[in-house]
Order: C-alpha cells, then structure tokens, then sequence
C-alpha cells in the first residue's frame, strides 16, 4: 500500500527553517570573515572556513529537501526520499574537507610565523556568531523532528558544530589575551578542527547506513512493540518484520496471519487498519507492505516453496 506524501504544516515549517539556515549561514561567514581580516588569528580563519563549508552543505540541504517532497513517478517509482541519505553523506564530507583545511592552515600560519591583531573586536564578534549559531542550530533540529526530515536534522548539527567551533576559538582568544603566549591561537584550531572532524565522520556514517539499510536497534524496538500491541488488539499474528527507512518514512515489510477461511477482503481491512494505526503509533508517515498468510498451513507453504 502507498501513501502519497503530503505536505503539512511541519514539512511547510521545515522549508522555512532551510531558508533561515542559509540565510543566517551567509551572515555568520561575513561576519567571521571581517573577525579574521581584522585580527589575522588562525582559530578565527578556521571558524570562518567552516562556515564556507556549511553554506555549500545547507545549499545542497535545501535542494535536497526541496527534491524529496517531490512524488513518485515512472522514473523514481519510490520517490526521491533517500536523497536525505546523500545529503547527510555530502554534509559530513564538507566537514571532513574543512577540519582538515583549518589543521593545513594552523600548522602553516604556526610555522610561518604568528601576526595577531585586535583581538577583543574579533573575539567579541566571535562570540556573537557562536550564540546566533546556538540558537539556530536547537531550532533546525527541533524543527527537523517534528517534520521527520534527516536533513533538516543534520543541518541543525552541523550547525551546532560550528557554535562549539566558535566557543573553541573564544577560548583560545581569551588565552592568547590573558598570557600573550600566541601559539594558543593554532592550537585551539587544530582543536576544533579534531572535533568537528569526528562530527563530519558520523555524519558520513549515517548516510551510508542509511543507503545500505543498516539495522536501527531503536527504530526496530519501537516498531516490533508497536506491532506485538495492534496484533493483539486487532487478533492476528505476524511475522517476518523488516523495515527501511527512507529519511521521511518507514517503509515496513509483514507477513500478517489470519485464519484460513478469513474472506480476502476482510484480510484487506485489517493490513489497512495495521498500516492507519501503526502509523499514529510511531509517530511519523509508515508505508506497509504486507504478504497474507493463512495461520492453519503457511510453514507448510513456505517449505514446498523453499523445497
């Protein structure tokens, strides 16, 4: 049974929270970038080539939830959902790329000597970034839960990851302040840059587990309860659950039990009544697919098939 999508108030919110992000992204790299210009710290440099590398990742993230909602048709028979996998996958790369970037740069500008200048401005503007960033990044993935949207939610993290960015490059500032002792300034770089480096890492892996169908222990838990509970509601057993996930929604697989002489289209009823409630159950959209079976023989019919 397919369910055609349809676009509520959360997905609508969701395209709004992408709008915003971007937006708000260009802000904070113009605003780092004059932080960097007028101090010339290694730390403010690598904040700010993060936030490059997040406007490239929350452009390809609008595109991308931008094509998802699109319904399925003779060419993409299950839609474009699973671009939300891609796009996770592609965020995660540019943050590789970028932590990678600011170590270059901090052992660079660490070996070629350090030229630092009006440090408070730049740590004051820093500071500013890292809260804006705070606040948007708890609102994305906020807004991304609510709207069942991997992409929104990996937005909202990479996002956050750039406010602890910030926060790594205010401590180095405030030191290099305190002691004069300017290696501060590269170290904390390269901090930050290990940091983001493992949450570019997770990032990747969640795409690829995505792609591959990984098994979610957590997804599978609440789906098998949700299951056992509307079974012994409704009286029928199943078995053989499996699901994927597409980044939107479940898309479950079931063999569902009934008495030989059940009419058809009373066994119809029921898979409906399955999918409708499991669906208020888990809380987010659920595509199923179900095999009837007869209770009375179908180990018997699975072996004469298996055979």
């Amino acid at each position: 049974m397919q369910v055609p999508r349809a676009v509520g108030a959360a997905e609508a919110a969701g395209r709004k929270a992408m709008w915003l992000s971007l937006f708000v992204g260009l802000a904070m790299l113009a605003a780092k970038s004059v932080a960097w210009w007028l101090t010339g710290s290694a730390a403010i440099l690598s904040d700010a080539i993060e936030s490059v590398i997040h406007v490239l990742a929350v452009g390809f993230a609008a595109f991308s939830f931008h094509l998802g909602a699109r319904p399925a048709n003779t060419h993409f028979p299950f839609g474009y959902e699973r671009i939300a996998f891609f796009s996770a996958g592609f965020e995660g790369a540019l943050i590789i790329l970028a932590a990678l970037s600011i170590i270059y740069s901090a052992a660079h500008k660490w070996l070629t000597g350090l030229e630092l200048e009006r440090l408070g401005s730049g740590t004051l503007i820093i500071a500013g970034a890292g809260l804006v960033n705070a606040l948007l990044g708890w609102h994305l993935i906020r807004t991304g839960r609510k709207a069942n949207s991997i992409i929104l939610e990996a937005n909202g993290k990479h996002v956050l990851t750039d406010s602890w960015t910030s926060l790594g490059v205010i401590a180095g500032l405030v030191l290099v302040l305190t002691t004069g002792w300017r290696p501060f300034d590269p170290i904390f770089a390269i901090g930050v840059a290990l940091n983001i480096l493992g949450s570019g890492g997770k990032l990747v892996w969640r795409s690829v587990a995505g792609l591959m169908d990984y098994a979610h222990p957590e997804i599978d838990r609440r789906l098998t309860e949700a299951m056992d509970k509307l079974c012994r509601e409704l009286g029928i057993e199943y078995h053989e659950l499996r699901c994927r996930h597409t980044g939107y929604r479940l898309i479950v697989m079931v063999h569902l039990l009934f008495a030989f002489e059940t009419p058809i289209g009373h066994a119809h009823r029921m898979a409906t009544e399955v999918e409708r409630r499991l669906s208020l159950l888990l809380g987010e959209p659920v595509e199923l697919v179900t095999h009837l079976e007869s209770l009375e023989d179908h180990s018997e019919v699975h072996e004469i098939q298996d055979g």
